[in-house]
């Protein structure tokens, strides 16, 4: 067992949050609608829940004044958010609320003392990589009682959801991992290339990998089952482990050909977690949380974390449905193929909606591995929204997403940031190839800058 320690200065800042929480009897949780943050978003539901305190939860895109008014009207007098708020934290004091702000972006805002404010960044820990949302959430609940921890299922579909398992346990996640473990609330499952699930679905909808002439085609994959001598309605976790060996070995080779790097063939084959009588990884419920937040149902998020049967049975039906609008917006990408510029490549997502979902897709499965990876959603209100996927070969060379896409962005009266792999930005649509003309610019001098 790997020892981690809490830093001393996080633990107290948990304990001021615990006395917040526990002073109130009704409390507005608002979080972020991804995965992780309505993992977070749910995590802290069942806590207030076990404690009798009622509470309301909002699950929204983007921290904005909009959200900002939203908190100011709320009846509560405690704010709780989680995967949210540190774009907004020198706004925050303003509320004259209790404030409690669990976010893991990195941010050069200070918070005022009347706010109580837990970011990894804070205790040297890197949040992108070491602890997020989800995190931040399990730790305030165990914190408030130790009989929380078994709410550790759900936080780790949250971390799974912000990629930070890819290269095992750091950090923050150590401990949550390491005291999980013991627990018995996860275990380990191989990696494997084969998307978890009844093959003619799973491989159908699968994004992760991404495989040219098999996702999205019915016959691509009764072909390669064929090849494979496999049965399309087996399931994933039926196979025995020399068909699980051959079904791999051949998707891998698939890959290759199709200019996927070794290091996304890795990330993709990577171990994965089991979660205690869930009868799912946290991947899996990853993606139905991360379904539940798109289609603005977060609170069915909310229902799966208490255990509602209803709940986890219409979050599966929504997500295999969400994958299929994504796999059939993906095809249609790989068919028009990615814009390349010098330094970066780029596509238009208005059409689909799914910019941060296809540009993570694009850049690991589609594009050039070389190259960040920018989807622009244009809109219908003047306003752009684009989000950034890069690498770690490409962060290993310079290139920072989050300083280049905050700078871009305000070059053309927008706003933007995130972390320096996955990052966020907004501005008016009609500045759009001004953006990315200067985006393209900026992620060209950080890579000269850094090989000098």
């Amino acid at each position: 067992m790997v020892e981690y320690d809490l830093p001393s200065k996080l633990l107290s800042h948990l304990s001021i949050a615990a006395e917040h929480v526990r002073s109130h009897d009704f409390i507005h949780i608002f979080s972020h609608h991804d995965a992780d943050g309505v993992a977070a978003g749910s995590v802290l539901a069942c806590m207030l829940q076990r404690l009798d305190i009622e509470y309301q939860v909002t699950f929204v895109p983007v921290m904005d004044d909009e959200v900002l008014m939203m908190m100011r009207d709320s009846h509560s007098k405690c704010i709780l958010m989680s995967d949210i708020g540190a774009s907004y934290i020198d706004q925050l004091e303003g509320l004259e609320k209790d404030v409690i702000v669990l976010d893991h972006h990195k941010t050069d805002l200070v918070a005022g003392d009347s706010i109580v404010y837990i970011n990894p960044h804070l205790y040297d820990i890197d949040g992108m990589t070491s602890g997020c949302g989800s995190t931040l959430a399990l730790l305030l609940a165990v914190t408030v009682d130790e009989e929380n921890w078994d709410l550790a299922r759900y936080a780790f579909a949250g971390i799974a959801g912000d990629r930070q398992l890819i290269n095992g346990f750091t950090g923050l996640n150590i401990y949550v991992g390491e005291e999980a473990k013991k627990r018995g609330l996860i275990s380990v499952i191989e990696g494997s290339l084969i998307p978890p699930g009844t093959l003619s679905q799973s491989l159908y909808v699968s994004t992760e990998p991404y495989i040219r002439g098999i996702s999205g085609s019915s016959t691509g994959i009764k072909a390669l089952l064929d090849e494979a001598g496999i049965d399309q309605t087996r399931d994933f976790l039926d196979l025995t482990e020399d068909e699980r060996h051959r079904l791999s070995s051949m998707i891998a080779v698939k890959l290759l050909s199709q200019g996927v790097s070794l290091q996304t063939l890795e990330e993709t084959s990577r171990t994965r977690y089991a979660l205690k009588d869930l009868g799912m990884d946290a991947e899996t419920l990853s993606g139905l949380f991360n379904a539940c937040g798109r289609e603005k149902m977060g609170g069915i998020g909310v229902g799966i974390c208490l255990g509602n049967k209803d709940s986890l049975a219409y979050a599966r039906e929504l997500n295999y449905n969400s994958k299929k609008d994504v796999i059939e917006a993906t095809v249609e990408l790989d068919r028009m193929k990615v814009t390349p510029m010098e330094n970066i490549q780029f596509f238009d997502s208005t059409s689909s909606g799914f910019t941060g979902i296809l540009c993570n897709i694009v850049m690991h499965f589609i594009g050039d591995p070389k190259k960040p990876t920018i989807g622009v959603n244009f809109g219908e209100e003047g306003t752009a929204k684009a989000s950034a996927r890069g690498t770690w070969d490409q962060l290993d060379r310079g290139i920072d997403l989050s300083l280049a896409m905050k700078a871009a962005s305000e070059s053309v009266g927008g706003q933007g940031g995130g972390h320096r792999i996955a990052s966020g930005a907004n501005f008016p649509s009609i500045r759009g190839q001004e953006f990315l003309k200067n985006l393209d610019a900026i992620i060209g001098e950080q890579l000269v800058n850094h090989a000098k």
